[in-house]
């Protein structure tokens, strides 16, 4: 018996192959037929773009954080006071963390594409958001045991489907080789969004909002930690975040963002 059923399961196999073959074709075509009828728009400017979202003129257009800045908060400096000065703001209030790294200052091409990622599905900007991300952070992930992603309250987390901090963590992760630990660190209750609050307002809304999970500790105590978020705007939410990752024994944590807000008003002292 077993020796007559060996053809027919040759031949359905070889038939499940050219059929599997023929699928993956016609979904190629498919694809291909879709870029040519529906191009890539620039999240920006909504210009067809070949590529990853940005076109070259909106790409020219953000404005990238490069020294001098802060060595604390990477603040950027509109000139340069010499080695180790702090900016006013961390020498008033120091952060828990120890330093913050941005790619980008938070302007309107970044708000467009911290939005599109965000709210709008556009996990396919996470890549390139992390490269200027790993680049702009090279000094913290060379320091760094693993990536912890701002979390998300679960229901927020259902209601958008994925978290927008992990899918810059991952990204990272490919460029450095650093482990990114997700659920470790949890939103252990809903927030307000940040958004129109005062500094004062931001601090109180995450005030006990983050923990690290109990049985998730030993994969925080004793490393150094990069916070991976998209946006730090007060620092209220990092802040939150490392004095968590700390009380569960964290050698260290240091801050990887895209985008930050800039005063431009204030300098070193």
């Amino acid at each position: 018996m077993g020796a007559e059923a060996s053809p027919s399961r040759s031949i359905s196999g070889h038939l499940r192959g050219a059929l599997n073959a023929c699928r993956g074709a016609w979904v190629h075509a498919a694809r291909l037929a879709l870029d040519i009828a529906l191009p890539t728009l620039c999240v920006a400017c909504r210009e067809p773009v070949d590529g990853e979202g940005v076109c070259a003129e909106c790409w020219a257009k953000l404005s990238f954080i490069a020294p001098p800045f802060c060595p604390r908060l990477g603040i950027p400096f509109v000139y340069d006071p010499g080695p180790g000065l702090l900016s006013m703001e961390a020498i008033a209030d120091p952060p828990a963390y120890a330093r913050a790294r941005a790619a980008v200052r938070y302007d309107d091409v970044a708000r467009t594409l911290v939005h599109a990622l965000k709210y709008h599905d556009r996990t396919d900007l996470a890549p390139a958001m992390g490269r200027w991300m790993a680049r702009a952070g090279r000094e913290l992930l060379d320091d760094a045991d693993v990536l912890v992603p701002v979390p998300l309250h679960w229901r927020r987390g259902w209601s958008r489907r994925y978290n927008q901090s992990g899918a810059l963590a991952r990204s990272i992760e490919r460029q450095s080789d650093v482990k990114v630990v997700s659920e470790v660190l949890r939103r252990v209750r809903p927030t307000q969004q940040q958004i129109g609050l005062s500094r004062m307002q931001r601090a109180t809304n995450v005030q006990g909002a983050f923990k690290v999970a109990p049985d998730r500790q030993s994969e925080i105590q004793g490393r150094r930690v990069v916070l991976i978020d998209d946006v730090l705007t007060s620092g209220a939410t990092v802040d939150a975040c490392a004095r968590a990752l700390l009380r569960a024994k964290a050698a260290h944590v240091d801050v990887l963002v895209f985008a930050r807000v800039v005063d431009t008003h204030k300098g070193p002292i």
